[in-house]
């Protein structure tokens, strides 16, 4: 497990315990989105709906690779006869 300490809407401190794949994938997300760790917690908690912190972030985490596995499934791929 990693434990986090955490700014939530940059005023109120906590900690989060996440173990550490869903902590780096949720760190890699952040990246991707051009967030902080701590700004990404902030729009996390605002849409948690009572649940722990640190459950919402697991949730979120595989929700956006859902997400992407779906966009990705969807795409319409370019056959070779449309790419001359």
């Amino acid at each position: 497990m990693t434990k986090l300490s955490v700014i939530i809407a940059g005023k109120h401190a906590t900690s989060i315990s996440l173990e550490k794949e869903f902590y780096d994938e949720f760190s890699y997300i952040a990246k991707q989105l051009k967030l902080s760790r701590n700004k990404l917690i902030t729009v996390i908690d605002r849409e948690r709906n009572g649940k722990n912190l640190s459950a919402a972030i697991r949730i979120f985490v595989m929700q956006y690779y859902k997400n992407l596995a779906v966009k990705q499934s969807t795409t319409p791929k370019r056959s070779a006869e449309n790419n001359k």
